[in-house]
């Protein structure tokens, strides 16, 4: 059920008025230590800063995105998950808006995961029409390890069943967000190795430090 708390952490779900907060949250702790993000030595987040905005709006007005705050801090926000509804046309547009993007980091790596979007096809795997997508979880650096991750996860697949979506897809660019969610029951469906995407040159576009070698596409079915 939501709200809930554990060990002192309500988890909630996140309204339009709590983007001034997330917004410098997920600067701070989700581009800084996304593998992709952190390898590409370029300020990513200021990269298609309005339209992510855009995006991580609509996805909040659905009611399917999370916070999590500490109780015990004066309500600190301790983490977040954005997500929303995906549906088969996206797929194609996420294609064509990826191609029109700067060719800066975000837009490489646009391109790169919607390809993968398109190989894994969920929509045509699980002959469903629509799907949750998780698009970013992220933990305080302080509380990463308590399991905040694991509980975020699972929270949003609740929210998934309540609003009858068929099953839950997350794009794991990080070895340890794709162990979180096996654990949680999600399947690799999909994976590419980052040493196999490469440019015309032939030189790997993108290279996160080990352990985080491949992206790999986790779904489940609520």
């Amino acid at each position: 059920m939501i709200p809930s708390t554990k060990d002192g952490v309500t988890i909630r779900l996140m309204t339009e008025e709590d983007y001034g907060i997330v917004k410098p949250f997920v600067k701070d702790n989700f581009f800084g230590s996304e593998p992709m993000c952190a390898s590409s030595g370029e300020e990513v987040h200021l990269q298609n800063e309005k339209e992510n905005d855009a995006y991580h709006l609509c996805m909040i007005a659905q009611d399917t995105c999370l916070v999590a705050l500490d109780e015990k801090n004066g309500g600190r926000l301790v983490g977040v998950v954005l997500a929303g509804c995906q549906v088969p046309q996206d797929l194609e547009k996420n294609r064509i808006d990826a191609e029109a993007m700067e060719a800066n980091f975000w837009g490489r790596a646009s391109i790169f995961i919607s390809q993968i979007e398109r190989e894994a096809n969920v929509f045509e795997r699980f002959g469903i029409s629509r799907v949750l997508y998780s698009h970013i979880t992220s933990a305080d650096t302080s509380m990463r390890g308590k399991g905040l991750g694991s509980r975020l996860a699972a929270t949003l697949m609740e929210v998934g069943r309540s609003k009858g979506f068929p099953a839950m897809v997350a794009y794991c660019t990080s070895f340890f967000s794709a162990r979180q969610k096996e654990a949680l029951g999600m399947q690799c469906i999909h994976s590419v190795a980052y040493a196999d995407y490469k440019d015309a040159q032939g030189r790997a576009m993108f290279t996160p430090d080990a352990p985080h070698t491949t992206v790999r596409v986790l779904a489940i079915k609520l």
